[in-house]
Parts: C-alpha cells; sequence; structure tokens
C-alpha cells in the first residue's frame, strides 16, 4: 500500500461495490419470464423506454477512453483534439435518418444485429457474415481501450500490478453473464450522474483556482507556440483532415455493434425520435471534457511515466481534494465497465446469431443461442484483457483507429440498405472487399510522427491520409476511412452495373416496405389478416384506413 491513496482508493471501491450489486440484481430488474433469450438476454426485452435508453446510449457511447483521450489529445496536439465535439454534434440528424427505420423493420421482423437485417434484405449470408465479422474485430479493440481508462486511474492512485484490472473485468464479466443487457442498463444510471457531477464541478472549481478561462488558454497557446501540436487555433493544412475526421467518426459511431445494439433495445420509435434530440447534451459535456486538456496545460500537470491519459486524474488529483478525487475516479471507472459489458455483448449477439446459428447449427433452440452469446461475451471480455496486458495501448488505440476505418465498410449494406435495395449482394460483397484492402493499405503507409518532427513508427501511425501520396499537390491530408469508403461504393456501383446487365439473381428481398415504418413494438402483428379482406360490404376504405392506422 506504500504510495496508494487510501481515501481515493475506499472511494473507488465503494461505488465499485455499488455498481457490482446493481449489476447481479438487474436480473430481476424488468424481469422476464426466462432470460434464455437473445431478445431478453441480449437486447433487454426490447423494452427499454426515453430515459433508460437515454442512460443507455448515453454510457454506450460516451466511455471512460473518451474521458481521459479526448483531453489527453487536447493537451497534447491543441485544436485537433477538439474534432469529438463537432462529430458527436453532427451524427444525430446523420442518424436519426437511420435507425428509425432499422429499428422497426428489426421490430417487426425479430432482428437482433444489424447483419440480420443485411442478411434478409439482400438474401446474402455472404455479406451477412462480412458485416458480423467487421462488427466483431472493430468492436475488440474498443473494449480494450476501455481499459486504458481504468488503467490511467490506478496509476493515479498509486495502484501497482494488474491484478485490480482483472479482477475488474472478471466481476464485470459474471454479472454481464447473468443479468445481460439490463446490466449496464442500470449502472448507466449511476455511471452518467457520477459524470456529470464531475464535469459540473470541474468547469466552475478548476478555472477559478486557475486565474480564469483567459488564463487557461493563454497557457496552451504559449506551449503551443513553441512549435509542439496544432495549436489553439487549427492551422489551414489541418483544416481537411479535421472536418473529414469528424464526419467519418460520425458516419462510423452508429454502425457500430454496441450504438445498434442500445437502438435495438429501444421501446418504440418515439424512444429513439426524443434520444436522437436529447443525446446532444452529451456533446456539450464532452466540449467540457475536452476543454481538461488545457486546463492541465495551465495547472503544470506532468503525465505519470509520459503516459498522456494520465493527464485528466492527475489534475483532479492536484484540483480536488482526495474525497472528490475519488468520485471523479469513480465516474471514469465505471465509464468503462458499462460500455465494456455493452460492446461484449453485442459482439456476443452478432457471433450467435449470424455465425453460430448461420453456419454451424441452423436449428439451434433460442435457449441454445442464450448460452453460446453468454460464453462469447466472457471469451470477448477476457480477450481484451489480455490485448491489455500483452500488447502495448499505444498499439491498441492505434488498432480503435483501424476499427473505425472498417466498420464504415458496412455503411453501404447497412445504411443504404435500409433505404434501397439497388446495389446488388455481389456488388456490395466486392465494395466491402475493395474498400477494406484500399483503408488497410493506407493504413500501413501512415507514420507516426512525434512532435518534433521524428518518425516514431513507420507504419499504423494514425488515420489521416496525405493528399500528396494520390499525387496532388496539397499539403492536406484526409481521413483514411472516408477515402475507403469511397473506393467501396464506386466498386459496388460498377460491379452492380456489371451483374444487373449480366442478368445475375439478386435473391428474394426478405422484408417488406411497410415494415420500415412500422410503429407498434410486437412482431406479431405483421401476422394479424389484412383488414380488406373481412371488412364488410361498403366499409372498405374505412377498414384500409384502420390498417395504415395499425
Amino acid at each position: 500500500m506504500d504510495g496508494v491513496n487510501v481515501v481515493e482508493l475506499s472511494i473507488v471501491i465503494f461505488f465499485f461495490i455499488v455498481v457490482t450489486v446493481m449489476g447481479f440484481v438487474a436480473s430481476r430488474w424488468r424481469r422476464a419470464e426466462s432470460l434464455m433469450h437473445l431478445d431478453e438476454w441480449g437486447l433487454g426485452g426490447r423494452n427499454f423506454g426515453t430515459w433508460v435508453t437515454w442512460f443507455l446510449l448515453g454510457g454506450d457511447l460516451y466511455t471512460a477512453y473518451t474521458f481521459v483521450a479526448v483531453p489527453a489529445l487536447m493537451f497534447g496536439a491543441g485544436a485537433a483534439g477538439f474534432f469529438a465535439v463537432p462529430y458527436t454534434v453532427v451524427i444525430y440528424p446523420l442518424v436519426f435518418l437511420v435507425v428509425i427505420r432499422l429499428w422497426s423493420v428489426s421490430h417487426v421482423r425479430g432482428y437482433v444485429t444489424p447483419a440480420d437485417f443485411v442478411r434478409a434484405r439482400f438474401d446474402s449470408p455472404g455479406m451477412a457474415l462480412l458485416v458480423a465479422l467487421t462488427g466483431i474485430v472493430a468492436t475488440m479493440p474498443y473494449i480494450a481501450l476501455q481499459l486504458v481508462g481504468i488503467e490511467a486511474i490506478l496509476k493515479a492512485m498509486g495502484v501497482e500490478g494488474e491484478l485490480p484490472l482483472i479482477v475488474a473485468f472478471v466481476i464485470l464479466a459474471l454479472y454481464t453473464y447473468n443479468s445481460g443487457l439490463r446490466a449496464p442498463a442500470l449502472i448507466a444510471f449511476v455511471k452518467d450522474t457520477l459524470i456529470y457531477l464531475t464535469i459540473i464541478v470541474a468547469v466552475i472549481v478548476i478555472p477559478v483556482k486557475l486565474g480564469g478561462w483567459d488564463a487557461i488558454f493563454g497557457a496552451a497557446e504559449e506551449k503551443f507556440s513553441a512549435g509542439t501540436g496544432a495549436g489553439v487555433l487549427l492551422p489551414a493544412t489541418g483544416q481537411l483532415g479535421y472536418a473529414t475526421l469528424a464526419l467519418g467518426s460520425a458516419l462510423a459511431l452508429f454502425l457500430y455493434p454496441h450504438s445498434l445494439t442500445g437502438v435495438l433495445a429501444a421501446s418504440n420509435r418515439d424512444v429513439l425520435k426524443r434520444n436522437m434530440s436529447a443525446l446532444p447534451v452529451y456533446s456539450l459535456a464532452l466540449g467540457f471534457i475536452a476543454l481538461l486538456g488545457f486546463m492541465a496545460i495551465a495547472a503544470g500537470v506532468t503525465p505519470i511515466g509520459g503516459d498522456g491519459n494520465t493527464v485528466v486524474p492527475v489534475l483532479f488529483q492536484e484540483m480536488f481534494p482526495s474525497w472528490f478525487a475519488g468520485v471523479a475516479f469513480a465516474a471514469i471507472g465505471i465509464g468503462a465497465l458499462v460500455p465494456a459489458a455493452i460492446m461484449s455483448i453485442a459482439a456476443a449477439n452478432l457471433f450467435t446469431r449470424n455465425i453460430y446459428k448461420e453456419f454451424l447449427k441452423k436449428d439451434a433452440t433460442p435457449r441454445q443461442e442464450a448460452q453460446v452469446a453468454k460464453i462469447v461475451s466472457l471469451v470477448v471480455k477476457f480477450g481484451a484483457v489480455a490485448a491489455i496486458l500483452f500488447i502495448d495501448p499505444q498499439f491498441s488505440i492505434d488498432l480503435q483507429l483501424i476499427g473505425g476505418v472498417i466498420i464504415l465498410q458496412t455503411l453501404p449494406a447497412v445504411a443504404l440498405g435500409l433505404y434501397t435495395r439497388w446495389l446488388h449482394r455481389g456488388g456490395l460483397i466486392a465494395g466491402w472487399f475493395a474498400g477494406m484492402l484500399a483503408g488497410l493499405v493506407m493504413l500501413y503507409n501512415i507514420p507516426r510522427i512525434a512532435p518534433d518532427g521524428t518518425v516514431v513508427r513507420e507504419h499504423f501511425g494514425g488515420s489521416s491520409f496525405a493528399l500528396s501520396k494520390l499525387g496532388l499537390d496539397v499539403a492536406s491530408s484526409v481521413y483514411t476511412g472516408l477515402l475507403a469508403l469511397l473506393a467501396n461504393l464506386v466498386v459496388a456501383v460498377l460491379v452492380t452495373l456489371l451483374l444487373r446487365a449480366m442478368k445475375v439473381s439478386d435473391g428474394v428481398d426478405g422484408t417488406a416496405e411497410s415494415d420500415y415504418t412500422a410503429e407498434r413494438e410486437d412482431p406479431t402483428f405483421r401476422d394479424l389478416p389484412d383488414p380488406l379482406e373481412s371488412a364488410p360490404p361498403g366499409l372498405e376504405e374505412s377498414a384500409g384506413e384502420a390498417g395504415r392506422r395499425r
């Protein structure tokens, strides 16, 4: 216990015990007859209302990694780190166009994953498999990165060794196995309450102690004028990369399986409409979180062992009494557990429904599906722990950047597929391979460059691709994911035109147009008889109106 801040550690342990109890009790919350069904274990019964969905999606999208990495990027690179704020503002109008339709068709048809939808829409097990594999691969490093947040607070409290990290994830694995999506949904209330409390106190107390916002921005300007980082304002050469990174990240976020899992757990379309309007409140909070990086500069914070992710924990220790620093650390720690649980559940749903049942055991019962999903969720969590223990955390961050590029390659099948079936299933598969290849080749050729201009690593050093490498005489760069997505779409369109000209079969659409606007949450209503078939003579018009209202 030498060097350990006992007060901070005690408060963190207290809140961890509270959420652990909540995680196990959650199996009795909104209790179903049995959790041994993917609808219940993996989607919480599909009946979460506005408040639960708001906290669930907020807890899912605004993670511990966000809390430590965004300020760390602001601390080291300046204004470039602020990209996370505009992208979380832009995302909600864009997502509104997609998630409402996906919710409807999924509830009518009983889909659990986006790959389920792709399988039925394009009559393509192959494309569904690619969507499932892409989602799982993109999610794994995201889970590992939640551990970076926990490691940061452990370092700040003086706790050494990996045992606390392992214990935390073992307990997380057990209550997620027991309660499914209900556990993170319930714990998200505690997580978000603590985070909002921490942010409100931080933006009031810290600026006062540092002499005001003028002193904070002045200190940041002084640091970056010395030649380290982009500066308080973006240089002209960085603006295109900044804008495309924000747009690409916005397009990618709700393609991640964990985001869509939270969407499909909502009870009706109105819940999602209200949430797409209310969730930007989190973006306001994120803006203040990002500014913690500039506050750390003004406070003269020195990262522990050169680990930039410890900037915020060290800042809190210097600015707050130990008891409140413990509350803030608990917010970060719980902020890692909630998204990690949702991500592991989403990955388990994909494997179970779109790999296990599709290719390994087609006659699997709902109980068998649920059991496999529970086991896979455990494997995913322990895989993430192994990754963070045996792989350089910086490499995990780079893997997450790669994850954003590859998950974008599912946009044509998932997002565009909700509006049109024009793209041929063969074209979608060809486009996926083209986009994936283009994205990985570009990422491979991006070096990591230190602030002093030296090359730290030759390959996979970031996600901004220099346009000069495409033969353009400009100094700007572009987010690799958008370039890869462009290649995907071009190939998909060209192959579609070719296959349609050759009259190659495109399968049968397993959905109906009315599925995409359905309001009711009960999937059995699609089996109701057509009211026109049983309407008395003279009542055809009113029966038709009744059918439309249904």
